[in-house]
């Protein structure tokens, strides 16, 4: 089995997610989405996000840019480089895509298409009601559910658990457990294993 334990705030994740379903029907593989949330793991073992944020180095910021746009273009994706708000906090939208459960596919996609592609704050209740109507999903319920103490600690448990398990942001991928892979550029040696692995199985 595949785990992607993932973060809507985070542009690469959004490669990652789009990307790795494609890769996983082509082996037959269940994907397993585990939602997390990324400034949790930055707050306890991962700070050094935040000097890169404070002191940017100019030349990186440039490629970076390029390198967004080579991604998101090979995708199919619209992805900006630097919404209106950013860093954004997730933890409703996480939250929803933890009470909806195997559900959570459609609303996770468009989190992640109304903040990078269409630049709107998904912290703001106004904005997760949108993504809730397109998704046909009753908004009253959902912030009704978001708020459930159980909600909350699954979300916090699944943080907890790819920190124990090695991982230090998002996307974080595991094949069999044990195997892990970090970001979207990584997704062509999860391919590499999957190839193996069939190969070895033959």
């Amino acid at each position: 089995m595949i785990e992607l334990f993932f973060d809507c705030s985070s542009p690469w994740t959004y490669l990652a997610f789009h990307n790795i379903q494609p890769l996983a029907r082509e082996f037959g593989q269940d994907i397993s989405w585990r939602p997390i949330l990324v400034g949790g793991i930055f707050n306890t073992i991962n700070p050094s996000v935040y000097a890169r944020r404070e002191n940017p180095v100019a030349a990186k910021i440039a490629y970076d840019k390029k390198d967004m746009a080579d991604w998101a273009r090979v995708a199919g994706l619209t992805i900006l480089m630097r919404p209106k708000v950013f860093p954004v906090n997730s933890v409703k939208a996480m939250r929803g895509c933890i009470w909806l459960g195997r559900d959570m596919l459609p609303f996770a996609r468009t989190v992640f298409q109304i903040y990078w592609g269409e630049d709107q704050d998904i912290s703001q209740d106004a904005v997760l009601a949108e993504v809730c109507q397109r998704c046909g999903i009753d908004a009253k319920e959902f912030f009704a559910g978001i708020g459930q103490q159980q909600v909350k600690d699954q979300l916090k448990a699944n943080t907890d658990e790819v920190m124990a398990r090695g991982g230090f942001g998002s996307p974080t991928i595991f094949l069999d457990k044990t195997d892990m892979y970090f970001g979207n550029d990584r997704l062509p040696l999860l391919r590499d294993a999957l190839t193996r692995r069939k190969a070895s199985a033959a």
